[in-house]
């Protein structure tokens, strides 16, 4: 199936070509292009996240030395430096949004039974947000300090299989806080937040949406205890409370009962008072739901490290969100090809094993499977043996 075939070709096979080109006439991406096509700038990006360039003449250089294999690898314009940076200044970065959420869509129904760590039946989302720092002489449009730059990444992030399911890309004033007006709440989910988003206006809008939320109370909260419930304190619990707030506008903002949980972590000797809507679950479930927020943590950590979104190929806002976004649809690439092939390996050796060798021609599901590959033996020719 895939003899002659380089593996960056057999990646590529993977994605869904009709919803890209669907993604790329919803913006005009190709009006009055004629050689260097938003597929091309795709491939010629994705490479880059794959083999960890470092420049746009890095991408140029490593793309031209294999000119006989580009063809046959997807690509049908010239690769040059000054056409990819055009391409990612101009061409709108809402095309590969749209298509990284394709792929976030494909993967999520693929990891739709994939355990998190708690038996839950509901969608459990973690909601955080992760700063890139940016030079503010080199960005100007990416406002944070007074003498720094930088954006923000928003991420709604899957529980199961740490799939990102919305991204939104600020820059560094925004409030995370505001990124709640702009969420589609899911009735039934859970969201689970740190207290950077405790707004009781909010909040309640969220409630009245049926969505449970899961957050920590600061540290100057008010509320009148209505009802104490018994726990079991060997795991760690302290208490179990039924309260409603107090103060003119945190009550009038939020006018029904809440539920307030203490837990102690032993682990890290730190003690947290969590808040929440959902009066069925266990209190211990609702613990350990919060410790899964750490989840989006580790993908922050995760992208950061293994991909190239902490220094950009452009300067404008555009190429930013471009390289972001197509970055995000890499990873999620990873994961798909991982679920599809049923590959035991992580994320990170799958990335590692393909940045050096995308330009071999040997099947993907041999390589990234840590399976010795042997070449075919050569077919013998049809004559005679001279000697017996």
């Amino acid at each position: 199936m895939s003899a002659g075939k380089t593996i960056f070709s057999q990646l590529m096979d993977f994605l869904p070509t009709y919803e890209f080109r669907k993604c790329v006439d919803r913006y005009n991406g190709n009006y009055k292009v004629k050689s260097f096509s938003c597929w091309d700038q795709f491939l010629s990006m994705a490479f880059a996240q794959l083999t960890f360039r470092e420049s746009l003449r890095d991408i140029q250089a490593c793309l031209r030395v294999a000119q006989p294999k580009l063809y046959h690898m997807g690509f049908r314009g010239k690769v040059s430096r000054n056409t990819l940076a055009n391409a990612n200044q101009m061409r709108d970065w809402r095309i590969y949004a749209d298509f990284a959420h394709v792929l976030i869509a494909t993967a999520r129904s693929l990891y739709a039974n994939e355990s998190f760590g708690v038996d839950l039946d509901q969608t459990v989302y973690a909601l955080d947000s992760t700063i890139i720092d940016l030079c503010l002489s080199l960005f100007p449009w990416a406002k944070f300090r007074k003498r720094k730059g930088a954006v923000k990444l928003h991420t709604l992030l899957d529980l199961r299989g740490s799939i990102p399911t919305l991204i939104f890309i600020t820059h560094g004033k925004v409030n995370d806080i505001n990124i709640l007006d702009d969420l589609l709440v899911e009735a039934g989910a859970i969201y689970i937040m740190d207290r950077g988003y405790l707004d009781f206006a909010r909040l309640y809008r969220m409630h009245q949406s049926m969505a449970f939320f899961v957050t920590r109370t600061k540290s100057k909260f008010r509320f009148r205890r209505l009802y104490s419930h018994p726990v079991d304190r060997t795991p760690g619990l302290q208490c179990d409370q039924t309260i409603v707030l107090k103060g003119f506008y945190p009550k009038r903002h939020y006018p029904e009962k809440l539920r307030r949980i203490r837990f102690f972590d032993a682990e890290k000797n730190k003690r947290i008072i969590l808040l929440t809507n959902n009066f069925s679950l266990p209190a211990l479930t609702i613990a350990q739901l919060y410790r899964c927020r750490w989840k989006v943590e580790l993908f922050f950590k995760w992208i950061k490290q293994h991909l190239r979104i902490k220094a950009f190929y452009g300067t404008s806002e555009n190429a930013v969100k471009t390289q972001i976004w197509i970055a995000i649809s890499v990873y999620v690439l990873v994961a798909i090809v991982k679920k599809r092939l049923n590959l035991e390996a992580s994320l990170y050796t799958m990335l590692q094993i393909l940045s050096v060798s995308l330009f071999e021609k040997i099947p993907i599901s041999q390589a990234l499977s840590l399976i010795d590959y042997k070449e075919p033996e050569a077919i013998s020719c049809n004559q005679l043996t001279l000697f017996q």
